[in-house]
């Protein structure tokens, strides 16, 4: 029985970090571990521009110190100019776009509604080598919540790919079987990322016994064969699916509401709930590719030259059950299940 794992410092390709207060009060519980993470646009007002990027990466830096990298995107509007675009990636400020539809998730009312108006932007991205990183769900009132995700790939996805031949595109914390079967079925030039609490919860957790607040995200969790397929992508050593944890921090009062936002916060014990989920499924051997090295290789980047080591306890690890900040308290996720991996050291 392996008790012991050494990896590469992984990498989070999915992160919110806020700003003002809750960024102080969360941003070193992922800088603990990892090395560099995609950080979300979607402030109030959100990041639009190169220099606004700049300046939210000087924040972050500033209380999280310059063992972690933050990757900065821009979130894309109707308005976004191309040549600002391609300037903030060429000058290194930003890794990637962020495309939400409007109205798709939390600050996302900036977002896009006619997919024409951005096409200048996504031409010069691929021309550029960037990446579009997609919250992947249309927003018609007529479709579904369960079905959304399905309706994007056809709708959405699948012709600004067709449309733009060269973007390299990055479905976001996908959630369906849907989902993975379209990643497979396409070229390298697409990735997906997939979050610690998609590999844990189905709808049921949220729902059956009372309504879990904590556990409602968006997109929001689904039927348990998709969490399965989910689970298959994660631990089948296929590059194209890698660690995005969309770890989403709302203070207590925020959820626990009559119109709770929606968010799972997972950094502080995102490895452990990993390690246990991996050893469970029987592929430790995969975790390293999933957290350290598929993301990188996506991004065109180099994996991380320190590493981690995790081991195995014979008691369960303990964590917080909330982190402190100047914006409130912020629940951890709960797995629901014993966590007997932590990490020991970083070398």
């Amino acid at each position: 029985m392996q008790t012991r794992l050494t990896i590469p410092r992984p990498d989070d390709w999915h992160l919110h970090l806020r700003d003002g207060a809750m960024l102080a009060g969360i941003a070193p519980e992922s800088a603990r571990h990892f090395a560099r993470a995609i950080i979300m646009p979607n402030l109030v007002p959100p990041v639009v521009t190169g220099a606004q990027a700049a300046a939210y990466r000087d924040r972050i830096l500033a209380v999280t110190g310059s063992g972690f990298t933050p990757l900065m995107t821009l979130y894309l509007t109707e308005a976004t100019d191309p040549a600002d675009v391609v300037a903030a990636h060429a000058a290194g400020i930003i890794t990637a776009v962020k495309l939400y539809p409007a109205g798709a998730t939390t600050n996302s009312a900036s977002g896009v509604r006619d997919f024409d108006r951005v096409r200048g932007v996504l031409d010069a991205m691929a021309d550029a080598g960037i990446p579009l990183l997609c919250h992947g769900e249309v927003t018609d009132p007529e479709i579904d919540i369960f079905d959304r995700e399905a309706v994007f790939i056809e709708r959405v996805l699948d012709p600004i790919r067709r449309a733009t031949p060269g973007l390299r595109v990055v479905m976001e914390h996908i959630t369906t079987s849907d989902a993975v079967a379209y990643v497979q079925s396409q070229p390298a030039d697409l990735g997906a990322t997939i979050t610690t609490h998609h590999l844990v919860i189905n709808r049921n957790h949220i729902l059956v016994g009372g309504i879990k607040p904590h556990y409602y995200c968006l997109p929001v969790a689904k039927r348990e064969t998709h969490r399965q397929a989910l689970l298959k992508a994660a631990i089948s050593g296929d590059p194209r699916f890698f660690l995005g944890t969309d770890s989403a921090p709302h203070a207590d009062d925020a959820k626990e509401s009559a119109c709770g936002c929606a968010g799972c916060f997972t950094a502080t014990n995102t490895l452990s709930v990993l390690a246990q989920v991996f050893d469970d499924a029987g592929a430790l051997d995969r975790l390293e590719g999933f957290v350290s090295r598929h993301g990188p290789a996506f991004y065109g980047l180099p994996v991380n030259d320190t590493t981690l080591i995790l081991e195995k306890t014979d008691s369960p690890v303990t964590y917080p059950a909330r982190i402190d900040t100047g914006a409130g308290p912020v629940t951890v996720f709960d797995p629901g299940f014993p966590l007997y991996w932590q990490v020991t050291q970083e070398i």
